[in-house]
């Protein structure tokens, strides 16, 4: 019998070269695998409902909460411009050019219109996050200093 990848089913070799590509780190937030107390999820960038695929280009690590508020969507509006724009998506453009840590380290701010669309989105700055975050920025956990 020849092994396929099936469209339901992502092997776990995939998953841990999906782990290791995002350094064990929700793509979206940054929140590491070594502080949180759930499994970070592999993801679809472009959903399966959406006709995304299994491929490993279409998949990044997310916390449970970003992989919750993204759910099926795309795009957002940017609450700027107010025009529709793609969501931050992690494998083909960088975290830093479009966001940044809050001075005190607990909120991320978008520098662009696709990362101030994803913030609201993926509701990225929720009162638990900011209050786990701010948590971790008291024991020196927190905001993530190495490159990202």
């Amino acid at each position: 019998m020849v092994s396929r990848m099936s469209t339901r089913y992502i092997s776990e070799l995939i998953r841990q070269r999906v782990r290791e590509a995002f350094d064990d780190r929700c793509a979206y937030c940054l929140s590491s695998q070594r502080y949180s107390n759930s499994k970070l999820e592999v993801e679809h960038i472009i959903p399966k409902a959406l006709d995304g695929s299994d491929d490993e280009s279409n998949l990044c690590l997310s916390c449970r909460l970003c992989n919750s508020f993204k759910g099926a969507q795309v795009d957002a509006t940017d609450p700027v411009s107010l025009t529709a724009v793609p969501l931050f998506n992690p494998r083909t453009q960088t975290w830093l050019d479009h966001f940044q840590w809050s001075r005190d380290g607990v909120r991320i701010i978008g520098k662009t219109a696709t990362g101030r669309a994803t913030i609201v989105a993926l509701q990225l700055n929720n009162d638990i996050s900011v209050m786990v975050r701010r948590n971790w920025v008291s024991v020196g956990w927190h905001p993530p200093t190495d490159s990202i």
